[in-house]
C-alpha cells in the first residue's frame, strides 16, 4: 500500500540556468521525518520529425554527461509555464530547419520520477518543410536523416539510450501498426 509524505519545510540549494535543487523534510503516513532531494525542472519537449518517404530527422550532438555524441530527436527545454506545443515547433525549426503542416501529440513522459520534476512532451512532425537552422550560441549538432525502421531497430537494440527518443520513436512505431489495422 502506498503512502503520501507531507512536506513540512524547503530548503533551496541552487538555483541554476537549468534547475533548481531543494531538499525538503517531509513527515511519513507512519509519523517517521525524513528529507527528500528535489529537483525543479521547467520541462522540455521532443518532435519526431517524419518525411514522405520514411525518414526521421534526428541530432547526434555530445552530451557532456555521459562524455559521448548521442542521437536524439530535435528536443528543448521550456521556460516555466511556456507552451510546449509552441516550444517544440520552435525547437523543430532551431535544431533542424524545419516546419511542419501537422504536429501530433504523442503524450508525455516523467523521465526521472524519484527525484526531478521535469515533464517531456513528444510530437510527431509530418508534412515537412526545410529552411536555415538558428541553433542557440554554444549549441552544437549534426542534422542526421534515417529511414524510420533503422531508427525503431536502434531503439529496440541500444542504439538510442535517450529516455524521451525512445518513447517517441516506438509509440510513433505502434501509431504506424494500429494505422495499417485499420
Amino acid at each position: 500500500m502506498y503512502s503520501e509524505e507531507k512536506m513540512t519545510s524547503r530548503r533551496e540549494i541552487y538555483d541554476g540556468k537549468v534547475v533548481k535543487l531543494y531538499v525538503d523534510d517531509v513527515e511519513l503516513d507512519n509519523g517517521h521525518k525524513t528529507k527528500r532531494e528535489l529537483i525543479r525542472h521547467p520541462g522540455g519537449v521532443c518532435v519526431l520529425p517524419f518525411d514522405e518517404e520514411g525518414n526521421v530527422y534526428m541530432v547526434k550532438q555530445f552530451r557532456y554527461p555521459f562524455q559521448t555524441a548521442l542521437y536524439e530527436l530535435p528536443a528543448g527545454k521550456l521556460e516555466f509555464g511556456e507552451n510546449h506545443r509552441e516550444c517544440g515547433i520552435r525547437e523543430l525549426k532551431e535544431e533542424t530547419g524545419a516546419t511542419a503542416d501537422s504536429f501530433e501529440y504523442l503524450g508525455c513522459i516523467y523521465p526521472t520520477v524519484a527525484y526531478d520534476t521535469e515533464i517531456i512532451h513528444m510530437y510527431l512532425a509530418r508534412g515537412l518543410h526545410f529552411g536555415e537552422q538558428h541553433l542557440d550560441e554554444g549549441e552544437f549538432l549534426d542534422v542526421i536523416k534515417l529511414p524510420f525502421e533503422k531508427v525503431f531497430d536502434m531503439a529496440m537494440n541500444g542504439g538510442l539510450p535517450d529516455a524521451k527518443t525512445q518513447a517517441a520513436v516506438l509509440k510513433t512505431k505502434l501509431l504506424m501498426l494500429q494505422n495499417k489495422g485499420e
